[in-house]
C-alpha cells in the first residue's frame, strides 16, 4: 500500500531568476495557486496521507506558508473574509499530512530521497519533482494501480524529441507489458544523443522500493557531484529490481523554467486574460522587490 510521499524542494530555482531570488518556486502562483498545491492536491487524490518535503535552511519560507496559523487567525478575525478563511482551512487540510527534512548542501536527489530514510515506513513510497505538473489526469493514481497490479516499483514516462534527451533520464526497454507500460533493461541520466539508449524519458513521479536507500547510502557522486536518482534506479535493475515505465494519460507541464511556468499558466489558467494578469502581477513584485 502506498500512502507516503516525498517532495524534493531544497533546489535554488535558478531558471526562474530572478522571480526565486525572492520567493521560493513552489510557492510561484500558477492560476492564482502555487505549483506546490497542484502536487499536495495530486497525492491527495492518490490517497497519499503523509508528505514528506525535503527543504534547505534558505527555503524555510516554504515551512512558514503552512505554518502561519497567527497570521491567518488574526487576519480572519479582522476581515471577516469568506475566501480567506476558505484558504486557511485549505492550508490547515495540508499541513496535518506534511513533515519536513532539510537538505543543506545541493547534492542531487539521490541525496535528497536518502534524507528521508528513517521516515518510510512501508516498503514502496511515491516521489513526486515539482517541476513536472501532470494535469487532466492524475499520473500518480494510475501509478499507484499499476503497483498493485505487479507489486514492483514503477516510473512516469513520456516520448520526447531524440534532440532533447540531453535534458532527460532516458531508460531502455525490456518487454512491452501493454500499450502504455513496459518492463525497462536500463536508464541513463541526461545521455549524450548519440548514446540514448531510446527517446523515452522518465518524468518526475516515481514509486521506489525501500531497498533504494541502501543503493544511495553506497552511491559515488556522478555528474555535478551530484547523487542521482537514475543510477540508484539502475544498480537496482542490475540486482533484478522490476521497474516498469508507464506512459501517462495526463497533460505535462514543466514549471522549472521561466518558459515552462509561463506556459503552464496559460494552459492551466484557460484565460489568456487572467493568466497575463498574473504574470505582469509577477513582474510588478519583481520591480518593487527589486526596486528597478
Amino acid at each position: 500500500m502506498i500512502k507516503q510521499a516525498i517532495i524534493p524542494l531544497a533546489g535554488l530555482g535558478t531558471r526562474l531568476l530572478p522571480l526565486t531570488s525572492v520567493c521560493p518556486k513552489e510557492l510561484l502562483p500558477i492560476n492564482g495557486k502555487p505549483g506546490i498545491e497542484y502536487i499536495l492536491d495530486e497525492c491527495i487524490e492518490a490517497g497519499i496521507n503523509e508528505v514528506i518535503f525535503i527543504i534547505s535552511q534558505k527555503k524555510k519560507i516554504i515551512k512558514n506558508y503552512f505554518f502561519n496559523d497567527v497570521f491567518f487567525k488574526k487576519i480572519i478575525k479582522t476581515k471577516k473574509d469568506p475566501r480567506i478563511k476558505n484558504e486557511y482551512k485549505k492550508i490547515l487540510k495540508y499541513k496535518k499530512m506534511i513533515k519536513f527534512v532539510y537538505q543543506n548542501k545541493p547534492l542531487g536527489t539521490g541525496d535528497a530521497v536518502l534524507k528521508t530514510k528513517k521516515f518510510i515506513k512501508n516498503d514502496y513510497f511515491l516521489m513526486l519533482l515539482p517541476d513536472d505538473l501532470i494535469i487532466k489526469k492524475n499520473c500518480s493514481k494510475s501509478m499507484i494501480e499499476i503497483h498493485k497490479r505487479f507489486n514492483t516499483s514503477v516510473m512516469a514516462s513520456m516520448n520526447v524529441n531524440r534532440n532533447t534527451v540531453t535534458r532527460w533520464g532516458i531508460y531502455k526497454i525490456k518487454k512491452k507489458i501493454n500499450k502504455k507500460n513496459y518492463l525497462i533493461s536500463g536508464v541513463v541520466e541526461k545521455p549524450s544523443i548519440n548514446k540514448a539508449p531510446s527517446n523515452k524519458a522518465v518524468i518526475g513521479r516515481y514509486i521506489l522500493p525501500k531497498s533504494i536507500f541502501l543503493k544511495l547510502s553506497n552511491l559515488k557522486s556522478g555528474k555535478g557531484g551530484e547523487k542521482h536518482i537514475t543510477d540508484a534506479i539502475q544498480s537496482l535493475i542490475n540486482d533484478n529490481e522490476n521497474f516498469i515505465a508507464h506512459n501517462f494519460a495526463g497533460k505535462y507541464l514543466d514549471c522549472g523554467s521561466m518558459t515552462g511556468y509561463i506556459k503552464s499558466s496559460l494552459e492551466i489558467s484557460k484565460s489568456w486574460n487572467y493568466a497575463w494578469l498574473e504574470l505582469v502581477m509577477l513582474d510588478w513584485l519583481v520591480v518593487y522587490v527589486f526596486q528597478i
